[in-house]
């Protein structure tokens, strides 16, 4: 990231006590506390900050310091109302500044009822604690007049360079108008890849290169169209950098790739339950075109995340901003598979890796938390939950995951756990939501044999609820899986502990609405019993487990089972 300036209307250098307008919208950000370093966090990173908000009266209406926890949210993504997204990537670590946002940049002519009235400006005194970046960092790059960042994780970066090459006594070597390469990669000589990171877009230099970065000692020999270098030889290169774009990898497993051909407009991307407008056409290797929409019609809509499209067009998008232009590569894990399959304008073969060349028109999201009152957000999350129900029941574990992960990350839950206007009984429902949701995506967690984001997902649940016996039964496999033998162990045995045992078990039925372990939906009262122990065999080995055969029993057989030496195989 390159240090700002005063002239840098993004990231304002600003000193304790001065005052200063961020954006074109009225916004404005005063530095109580300079922070640490230059560095600020980019969209994408969980920020960790502590706030007071108030209105420009000084009636506090929310405080993560009252509260005693900080608040975490992802930057940049429409978690927080625009002026927090605004000011907040401003910010160095340790910075404490008070922001005044109008209202077009926080709940505009609806308010926030009833500690917030309709258009009205706040005020929001934040200290920015800590961040930590996404792994996988999608389009964080702005082209224009920025320099290349160094290294990015999940991205190749190709430059488009003029160049000519001569040797000291002016005898030309090389010459290009126009060429591409991979910077990683390097061309022509190691001084291209080196040179070509310092310079901004439209930029033109002129490089005295030593041999060390040139062609060393032992030279080049001449070919049909470049001249030869002779050993040890300084070399003069005018280089022009004329452009660059990025080509992102959207998934860890590099199966998907997406090259950035024209930049989009601001920061916001699509998230799943977008309906999106996209211009698209679908090619094979050969070039040969299988579909094409919305080029000769109204653009073509589909909601992400719906099944609607092919799961690597739907990832793909999801990265995009609006009016971005770019080619894509999926491989056939997400596309059409093991299958031939016949579209629109030619088929498909099975195995194929296609491509596509998609522009994102627009793109209408769903209503964000912090646009809704607490009864809203209940009812979206509630929403969500039974959406990813359906999906799990149907076998689609990861886009069910997503609805469940959507109300934890987009923040729905805990708004209204820190919103002080809802009543008691909301509050109970916000706690049964948190629950069941991370129960559910524990189980989906489960099917797509993510063991260590299972054991997380569980342990939540236990902080909230110490005996609920699902949780346990799920953490319990997934440490068989993890080999966190002793661990498992202990959950395992948890439940047999307790002394009112029949109530528990009965409380660990399906009430989060997805079909309990080996297609449990009626609750556990027999056969749940006993399921915790009769699980996995693992290189052959036994492990007993003897309880305490004077006290509780398991309810079995008419509400009791002798006590007895159950057996684990591991």
């Amino acid at each position: 990231m390159e240090e700002a300036t005063k002239g840098d209307p993004v990231n304002p250098i600003t000193k304790a006590g001065e005052e200063r307008c961020i954006g074109k919208d009225g916004m404005k950000k005063k530095v109580v506390r300079e922070g640490e370093g230059w560095e600020t966090p980019d969209i994408g990173d969980e920020v960790e900050v502590h706030y007071t908000g108030s209105l420009i009266d000084g009636t506090k209406f929310d405080s993560s310091q009252d509260r005693g926890t900080p608040f975490k949210f992802n930057l940049g993504v429409g978690q927080v109302i625009k002026g927090w997204d605004e000011g907040i990537k401003t910010m160095k670590k340790g910075e404490n500044a008070v922001f005044t946002i109008p209202p077009e940049l926080s709940y505009g002519d609806s308010g926030s009822p009833p500690t917030i009235p309709p258009n009205s400006t706040l005020q929001f005194d934040v200290e920015l604690l800590s961040w930590t970046s996404d792994s996988f960092p999608l389009a964080l790059i702005v082209i224009q007049n920025l320099m290349l960042p160094h290294a990015y994780s999940g991205f190749v970066v190709l430059m488009t360079v003029k160049y000519e090459v001569c040797l000291e006594d002016g005898t030309p070597v090389s010459k290009s108008e126009g060429v591409e390469f991979a910077v990683g990669d390097g061309y022509f000589c190691p001084a291209f890849a080196k040179a070509v990171k310092t310079m901004k877009k439209g930029e033109k230099v002129l490089l005295t290169v030593r041999p060390r970065y040139a062609f060393g000692e032992d030279g080049r020999s001449s070919s049909d169209s470049e001249g030869a270098v002779p050993p040890n030889t300084t070399l003069h290169i005018t280089l022009e950098l004329v452009s660059w774009k990025t080509v992102v990898h959207i998934t860890k497993d590099n199966k998907i790739k997406k090259k950035i051909m024209k930049e989009g407009e601001g920061y916001d991307r699509p998230t799943n339950g977008t309906v999106v407008q996209v211009k698209l056409i679908g090619k094979l290797e050969d070039g040969k075109i299988f579909v094409k929409k919305g080029h000769d019609e109204e653009p073509f809509e589909f909601k992400v995340d719906e099944g609607q499209v092919v799961d690597g067009l739907e990832k793909t998008v999801s990265t995009m901003k609006k009016g971005e232009h770019a080619l894509i590569a999926i491989r056939p894990e997400y596309t059409f598979g093991s299958s031939e399959s016949q579209k629109e304008l030619a088929v498909v073969p099975a195995n194929s890796t296609v491509y596509y060349e998609v522009e994102l028109v627009s793109f209408v999201k769903e209503k964000e938390s912090w646009e809704m009152n607490a009864p809203e957000k209940i009812e979206a999350a509630m929403k969500k939950k039974e959406e990813g129900n359906a999906l799990f029941k149907t076998g689609y574990y990861e886009r069910a995951s997503n609805r469940y992960e959507k109300i934890r990350r987009f923040q729905a839950i805990r708004y209204i756990e820190n919103d002080y206007s809802i009543g008691h009984e909301e509050q109970q429902q916000c706690k049964l939501l948190k629950v069941t949701c991370n129960l559910n995506n524990a189980a989906c967690q489960l099917k797509l044999k993510e063991y260590k984001q299972t054991e997380e997902l569980c342990t939540k649940v236990l902080e909230l609820e110490s005996r609920n016996v699902k949780a346990l039964y799920r953490r319990a496999e997934a440490y068989i899986q993890l080999v966190d033998l002793d661990l498992a162990e202990a959950d395992v045995k948890k439940p047999w502990k307790w002394t009112l045992i029949t109530g528990i078990m009965h409380s660990s039925g399906s009430e989060d609405g997805v079909p309990s372990p080996e297609g449990e939906d009626e609750g556990v009262q027999q056969e749940g019993c006993t399921i915790l122990w009769q699980h996995i065999c693992k290189d052959d080995q036994v492990r007993a487990i003897e309880f305490n055969k004077t006290g509780p029993a398991c309810p079995y057989d008419q509400g009791m089972i002798k006590p007895c030496m159950m057996m684990i195989f591991f």
